[in-house]
């Protein structure tokens, strides 16, 4: 009787989620019981067929070896951080489908795995990295193959390094992998992973350091769309040549380069699961919302968060609601923010132009009874912003609310070189004269502008507003210090990194207090001008800082202002008191 029905369920393996975790992921999404997008919708669609017809082509569907990883995750390897530290990394449905496509598909004639090339895309935190640590340990160790060679790979080493310091990370936490597994490099430092039964190997290996000649068994792309040319994609996939079933895996967040290399592979992926392209030795996972057609309107992430789930599959598991309730909050009126959050939680390609400020809510933040006497008296913070030689320069200070005022006031001061002036209000296409003569800019005699005037009116500003800290980018302050020391003057001058540590943090407070309607301006329109030219870059992680090589204007005044918020930041947590922080 057994074995009657096996041969009769041949074309379809068992499907409970405990046998074959896989194929009953595949009906549930089939069935609409599991909400997804549209490429993964075909990806579940092309293996349902392929379990019909597959055979024809010489595939073989294996629930067991499918199934065999899932087992080796939960019962070898550890997860680390946060409340899954130390927890058996239990698969979740989505990553149960990948890693079925993965190990359970192979050749009939060689029982090798069918699938050479795999492309995943998935919104942030939805746990890829973790998932392909894991692959990258078991084709180390339960693979059998000798010498295998495993890379995580990225254009930087700090980027390589985030997926292996993962791997890192379930070796020390497992027993059965600590016991088996040599690390080389101190505590933090590790750079491989050795499994000197079979001569194998693990470690992480960049573009901008790599050299020719890997020969990977398995090669695990970070990062992809952070990609600016194909060159890493194509070292490892000529290094797998002679590897009996070598296996490439690339994972990215969506991107914003349509001639990028992670577009090219998007795209391919999206066509091979739609059955488009035939390429039966390539898997995608591209996560995506859907569009509007001309009968319905497509997903707006923004009002409906029923469609979150098609981008972000590991949500409430991995990745909470409410992270992403806040995320989408505050991108409400940021075009900065909400491209970034497009991008990075709901797989959306957006253009690369990031405008730092919408300009409704700028506008929205304007006070035309703005009162400078109410200044003084309030705790502010300030921000400066040194010109090189003919730019503006620009000083912005930030007052905390008062008692009697619940707003934080910005104020900015701007600075410019009296030397061509008409010909600089020419080519910057803005009334310089204008603004000079209504005293929203103040001229320095000379060709550069003149720190020395510039010093004089932050000690003016100081005397009457006695400022905490004057954040200052390190690059332009020497002058300036030169003329402190000679005039024998003292300013709260601090030090302010213009990268994405310290630029991060500040551009999130500014905007989010700028959206919350909690931060007004005196309707400075020099200011109003460098918000409407200010565009972010974005790092990998989704931090952002004002880009002046991307801007459309000067934005100056705009820099000073992210900067003095900054510093606001770090100076109201410097009042918490040591009681909250554990021994």
């Amino acid at each position: 009787m057994a074995t009657r029905r096996a041969a009769g369920n041949a074309a379809r393996p068992p499907s409970s989620s405990a046998t074959d975790p896989a194929t009953a992921y595949a009906r549930q999404v089939a069935a609409g019981k599991i909400v997804a997008g549209p490429h993964v919708r075909a990806a579940c669609a092309r293996h349902l067929q392929d379990l019909k017809d597959g055979r024809l082509r010489g595939l073989r569907w294996d629930p067991k070896a499918a199934s065999r990883f899932v087992r080796f995750c939960r019962e070898v390897t550890r997860l680390n951080g946060g409340e899954f530290e130390g927890q058996p990394f239990e698969l979740q449905p989505a990553q149960s489908f990948i890693a079925g496509m993965i190990f359970g598909w192979k050749w009939k004639s060689t029982g090798c795995r069918r699938f050479r090339v795999v492309y995943i895309e998935m919104g942030k935190g939805n746990g890829k990295s973790p998932l392909v640590a894991a692959i990258g340990l078991y084709c180390m160790v339960a693979d059998g193959e000798p010498r295998a060679e495993v890379y995580a790979a990225a254009t930087k080493k700090e980027q390589a390094q985030v997926l292996f310091r993962d791997a890192v990370a379930m070796v020390d936490q497992s027993p059965d992998l600590r016991s088996r597994i040599v690390k080389s490099g101190g505590a933090g430092k590790e750079w491989n992973l050795a499994y000197l039964k079979a001569g194998s190997f693990f470690r992480p290996i960049a573009s901008d350091g790599a050299q020719s000649g890997p020969r990977p068994h398995v090669a695990l792309l970070d990062e992809v769309h952070e990609h600016k040319s194909p060159m890493m994609v194509t070292m490892m996939r000529a290094g797998t040549k002679g590897r009996r079933q070598p296996l490439t895996i690339m994972i990215t967040n969506s991107g914003t380069d349509r001639t990028s290399v992670c577009w090219d592979q998007h795209e391919y992926a999206a066509k091979v699961c739609a059955g488009s392209l035939v390429d039966d030795t390539y898997f995608g996972y591209v996560c995506a919302l859907d569009p509007p057609t001309d009968t319905t309107p497509g997903d707006d992430p923004f009002k409906d968060p029923a469609c979150w789930i098609k981008a972000n599959p590991l949500l409430g598991v991995s990745i909470q609601p409410t992270y992403i309730e806040d995320q989408v909050r505050e991108a409400r009126g940021m075009p900065s923010k909400e491209s970034s959050v497009r991008r990075l939680n709901f797989c959306q390609w957006v253009e690369a132009s990031s405008p730092l400020i919408g300009s409704g809510v700028w506008m929205a933040a304007q006070d035309a009874e703005f009162d400078e006497d109410r200044l003084v008296g309030r705790r502010c913070w300030g921000g400066l912003d040194l010109s090189s030689t003919t730019d503006l320069t620009a000083f912005a200070g930030l007052f905390e609310p008062s008692d009697d005022d619940p707003f934080w006031r910005l104020k900015v001061w701007q600075f410019m070189p009296d030397d061509q002036v008409e010909e600089k209000a020419r080519k910057d296409k803005v009334p310089y004269l204008a603004w000079i003569a209504g005293g929203w800019i103040t001229a320095t005699p000379g060709k550069a502008v003149n720190k020395r005037v510039v010093l004089a009116k932050l000690v003016e500003l100081h005397a009457r507003f006695a400022f905490e800290e004057i954040g200052y980018d390190r690059w332009r302050i020497e002058d300036l210090k030169t003329f402190l020391e000679d005039e024998g003057v003292d300013l709260p001058l601090v030090g302010f990194g213009q990268g994405f540590q310290s630029m991060g943090p500040a551009v999130d407070e500014f905007e989010t207090r700028l959206v919350a309607g909690e931060l007004k301006h005196d309707g400075n329109p020099v200011l109003t001008w460098n918000a409407a030219s200010a565009v972010v870059d974005t790092d990998p992680a989704g931090n952002r800082k004002p880009s002046k090589r991307k801007a459309t204007g000067r934005i100056d005044g705009i820099v000073a202002a992210v900067m003095a918020s900054g510093r606001a930041v770090a100076g109201q947590q410097s009042t918490y008191s040591g009681e909250f922080f554990a021994a």
